[in-house]
């Protein structure tokens, strides 16, 4: 199983840390993958991992260029909320200063790829000469950030909160995806030789999301330690976040990302929403 580093992924820690299958000779491996989606979505398309936790927009986009992966449901149902960062000591304060300034992203095809192209389209501006540097993940964007060269760093609200507070970036605006921000992919390998192990897998998970959502003031204490976030972080963070507990997929929230990677021309086409998930896996509503 392969995710970011990020508090979302709290759930799945702790169901690979209790290794419920290992009565059926099945341990349960977790390999954190800090550069993001655009590397998640090339281990799955070289089926070098079984499960990944993947941003909704970019998988969709990975999937329509051929990745032969499915969607088998969402992982967090409740919107991302990108903060829009840029170097502490420049003299950059705004949304209208940023405009023509060049964006770091983890890896072209990455989350924080794509949202830049959103971004401009939200603000109006032309996508057709933004500019991108490519930094590998959060720590290639710190190193980029203690410049006072402009820069525009895209990176989700609550993992760099730390580095705000402490002043290492400053955070000049949000930006929250308009659909559920992760999906359960699952390799094209795992779906045709273990499919009954990955719908397990997947069902334990929703049953620890279930579990640490009811029992929200340990969930907080434990996810803020683990994380290295402030607990008064985290609890925000936890009252705006809703993880998935079934197989219930929204065709509605597939097709809404599919409209908006057409519109700034990150995809030619759309797909027909069946042909995005593993339909005995999910529920289509």
């Amino acid at each position: 199983m392969l995710g970011v580093p990020e508090h979302f992924n709290y759930p799945w820690i702790q169901v690979v840390k209790e290794q419920p299958l290992l009565s059926q000779e099945i341990a349960l491996e977790w390999e954190n993958e800090p550069r993001g989606s655009g590397a998640m979505n090339a281990a799955i398309r070289e089926n070098a991992v079984d499960l990944a936790i993947i941003l909704t927009e970019s998988f969709i986009k990975d999937k329509i260029q051929g990745n032969s992966g499915k969607i088998i449901g969402f992982h967090v149902v409740s919107p991302l909320v990108w903060g829009i960062h840029v170097p502490a000591m420049s003299k950059l304060n705004d949304l209208n200063d940023i405009k023509n300034v060049p964006y770091l992203v983890s890896r072209m095809g990455s989350g924080s790829h794509l949202m830049a192209f959103l971004l401009a389209k939200q603000q109006g501006w032309s996508t057709e000469s933004l500019e991108f540097e490519i930094i590998g993940n959060l720590e290639g964007a710190r190193k980029a950030l203690k410049k006072i060269t402009p820069k525009v760093f895209l990176w989700e609200k609550f993992t760099t909160q730390p580095l705000v507070s402490s002043g290492e970036f400053r955070r000049i605006g949000e930006f929250p995806t308009p659909w559920p921000c992760f999906v359960l992919v699952a390799s094209e390998n795992a779906l045709k030789n273990f499919p009954h192990v990955i719908m397990k897998v997947r069902d334990l998970v929703y049953a620890k999301n279930a579990e640490l959502k009811s029992q929200s003031a340990l969930s907080i204490e434990e996810i803020s330690a683990y994380y290295s976030i402030e607990k008064r972080d985290i609890e925000e963070w936890f009252g705006m976040t809703t993880w998935a507990t079934d197989s219930s997929v929204s065709s509605g929230a597939l097709e809404k990302t599919m409209e908006a990677l057409q519109d700034v021309k990150l995809i030619a086409q759309k797909l027909p929403v069946g042909n995005l998930v593993e339909k005995k896996f999910v529920r289509l509503s």
